[in-house]
């Protein structure tokens, strides 16, 4: 006779494990623990097979029955449902084993080790917060573009038009290198090109009047934090490197003999290999550095420990502390203030600037100059360049007016 849902609940634990049939193969087995188990005993190929079924109460008498209904249609057409169930299990695991959070986190391991505790801290709270909770489980291989655009969607809908940016492009790294180790197929991402809102750009504040200027560098003359904080506020207008590549600069990479800096592809945001000319006046500045810092690796190391490199807020910290808040001047600020007399003061040729600044420059022939093109024309301007600054300090601690040239 079939089991009643009565006899199942008050099934209880004896001296030894026994059965409760309820018919078509279908049984449940209560242990001596107290423990109930249901099971479907079939044949298969001549063989004797038993399926694990479930725990009661997690799986009930209804649920056990539809379990054995499921594995006797699996028998007639002539699969073992024991075999299919593992196959089921494993295309589970491997479909949780290629999601795009389990993905995402190797990616944050393998892709982002080499870039600064606080970018590395950003990405991956942006991904716990607007990719995860939605796309995290997908495998990565289903992932649509509108199940992303969907996600991206959310992020808009809270203004944050910039971090929905941010988070797609985020995306797109993940999956491409999903499909560098072979787990998808194609870049989803770059099917929603177009599909989100475009932010708002805003420029980096900088400071680009030559009399200001002349301030600012008397400011930082006086300057009365640590010394490494204000040599790094002194070398941000003679290099006018990015802040990220001027904190993480390394000794190695500071070659005195050939009076410039060379930095390696992999450090560099265009993954361009990079040189910056020095000027007699920054070289200076280096010397005097190396007393205090040239027998460890960061040129600017941090307070907090010296096999880490100045925080991001170093110098930020220093500009405000002289008076320069967020809307006046950035560390990002020095590069615009060099482009622009670089420009409009001193006269040089836009392509020899932006080459300087490590932006994507091409020739007349479309293609990207390589390090080394314009260095002689680039070492001339770098000097000039600090030679100026120093006219501009010098009229600021004087009555003299800014002159309009510098020649």
């Amino acid at each position: 006779m079939p089991l009643s849902a009565t006899q199942v609940e008050k099934a209880k634990p004896q001296d030894k494990d026994y059965k409760l049939s309820d018919g078509n193969g279908l049984y449940l087995l209560v242990k001596t623990s107290g423990s109930r188990y249901w099971r479907f005993k079939y044949r298969f190929t001549g063989k004797e097979r038993l399926l694990a079924i479930g725990v009661y109460p997690d799986v009930s008498l209804k649920d056990a029955r539809l379990a054995r209904d499921e594995a006797r249609r699996l028998l007639a057409q002539g699969v073992d449902p024991s075999a299919e169930k593992q196959a089921r299990k494993l295309a589970s695991n491997q479909a949780a084993a290629n999601s795009f959070e389990v993905i995402a986190r190797e990616w944050l391991a393998v892709k982002m080790y080499d870039k600064s505790e606080s970018h590395r801290d950003r990405t991956s709270a942006a991904l716990e917060k607007d990719l995860f909770p939605y796309i995290g489980r997908k495998p990565i291989a289903e992932l649509t573009p509108l199940d992303l655009l969907a996600t991206l969607r959310r992020i808009e809908k809270r203004g944050a038009i910039e971090t929905a940016h941010r988070a797609k492009q985020t995306a797109g790294q993940i999956i491409r290198y999903a499909i560098a180790t072979g787990r998808a197929e194609r870049d989803i991402s770059a099917d929603l090109k177009g599909a989100l809102k475009n932010p708002i750009t805003k420029h980096f504040p900088a400071i680009t009047e030559p009399a200001e200027v002349g301030r600012l560098l008397l400011a930082i003359d006086n300057y009365t934090g640590t010394n490494i904080v204000k040599a790094a506020l002194q070398l941000s207008p003679l290099l006018f490197c990015r802040p990220g590549e001027l904190r993480h600069l390394e000794w190695s990479e500071i070659n005195m003999a050939e009076a410039r800096i060379e930095i390696a592809a992999e450090k560099m945001k265009m993954r361009e290999a990079h040189i910056i000319p020095l000027s007699k006046q920054a070289q200076a500045v280096l010397e005097e550095l190396h007393q205090l810092t040239g027998h460890l690796k960061y040129v600017f190391p941090s307070p907090r420990g010296q096999s880490r490199p100045l925080s991001e807020n170093g110098v930020r910290t220093a500009l405000r502390a002289l008076g320069y808040d967020n809307d006046t001047l950035t560390p990002h600020g020095f590069r615009a203030m060099a482009r622009t007399l670089l420009d409009e003061v001193l006269g040089y040729r836009i392509e020899w600037i932006e080459q300087q600044l490590a932006h994507a420059v091409k020739d007349a022939n479309g293609r990207a100059y390589n390090r080394t093109k314009h260095l002689p024309q680039r070492t001339d301007m770098m000097q000039r360049w600090a030679d100026y600054l120093d006219t501009l300090r010098l009229s600021a601690s004087s009555t003299n007016v800014i002159p309009a040239k510098f020649g």
